[in-house]
């Protein structure tokens, strides 16, 4: 493959000749440029056998480290399988990254693709005619969002973290099935921290790999000795029950604006727009997850059980 031709065809966003990759034998044709991530690209590809369409993300690694993860990511596809998380169809990587003779390696992954889009797109069309959903539908999106972190927080011997759940991470299948994606920021979720250096390190990981408007508290602000453990994802989760009722996290605004967002995390000062038609139930709901004491939020054994009882509360109301 000229990865160079693919890498214009990626900035231009357009196909002038048809640019084709090749994963493990199987032809695929470039149709159009989905998306850049922070180490990536996404493309919208067609396999040239079947027609089927797929999105295909390809990672450029520039040395070993870079490599390390591509390579990791792709296990952790293997690792967490359920029918809320993306799966893994097939994958490659080609050549060895070697930043002293500027080599690098490529890591591609074929996903399904969902033409829907992510919950991030879903949310800002309705956000343009205020089109609130329903608190049923809210509740029973934001349960299989949660059946699906909890596949990654089950597993053994040690439980991972997403630590990049956001809308934007969420796509859309039939029905409004929520689906996560993008696996690369997936990490043992639990981090004994001794000393300055560690917790250096690990906010400065999270800096990169962690969006802001999503990202836990004690992420922006590691102490030299703590424990993270994997209810930062259940902060995150705090903000997309938030973003599904109100169509951006509640620190959306704040980052917008180019205000400190660690700041306003930090002191977690939530407020509620007065017009969404959702009742102080789903308010506390959002309020048991968005504790600054990571040591406050419930698990997400607790949090499945607090949406089952919303639901049914809900229910009961009919």
């Amino acid at each position: 493959m000229n990865s160079l031709g693919l890498s214009l065809i990626l900035k231009m966003g357009c196909i002038c000749a048809k640019e084709t990759v090749v994963v493990n034998g199987r032809k695929y044709t470039v149709r159009e440029h989905l998306g850049d991530g922070g180490f990536s690209t996404v493309s919208l590809v067609e396999d040239n056998l079947t027609h089927k369409k797929y999105a295909i993300k390809k990672m450029v690694c520039h040395g070993p480290e870079d490599q390390r993860l591509a390579v990791k990511e792709i296990e952790y596809h293997s690792i967490v399988k359920h029918p809320n998380v993306i799966e893994c169809i097939d994958s490659t990587h080609r050549g060895t990254a070697d930043p002293v003779v500027n080599a690098t390696s490529e890591v591609l992954i074929i996903l399904p693709y969902y033409h829907k889009g992510t919950l991030a797109n879903e949310l800002e069309r309705r956000a343009r005619t205020n089109d609130y959903l329903s608190a049923r539908d809210i509740l029973n999106i934001f349960l299989q969002i949660c059946e699906g972190v909890k596949a990654f927080h089950d597993v053994k011997p040690e439980p991972l973290a997403h630590r990049d759940l956001k809308i934007a991470n969420i796509v859309l299948g039939e029905a409004m099935t929520p689906v996560i994606m993008d696996l690369g920021s997936v990490t043992q979720a639990r981090v004994k921290v001794c000393g300055a250096q560690a917790a250096q390190t690990l906010q400065d990981i999270a800096a990169e790999r962690c969006s802001m408007p999503y990202r836990a508290p004690e992420l922006f602000n590691v102490e030299s000795y703590c424990m993270v453990d994997e209810r930062t994802d259940i902060w995150s989760l705090g903000c997309i029950l938030y973003a599904l009722c109100y169509f951006k996290s509640p620190f959306d605004a704040v980052y917008e604006r180019g205000d400190s967002v660690a700041l306003a995390v930090m002191s977690a000062n939530i407020t509620f727009p007065e017009n969404a038609p959702y009742n102080e139930d789903m308010q506390n709901l959002i309020l048991s997850m968005l504790k600054v004491n990571p040591m406050e939020r419930p698990y997400i054994y607790t949090v499945i059980e607090n949406v089952h009882d919303a639901i049914a509360k809900l229910e009961s109301r009919v």
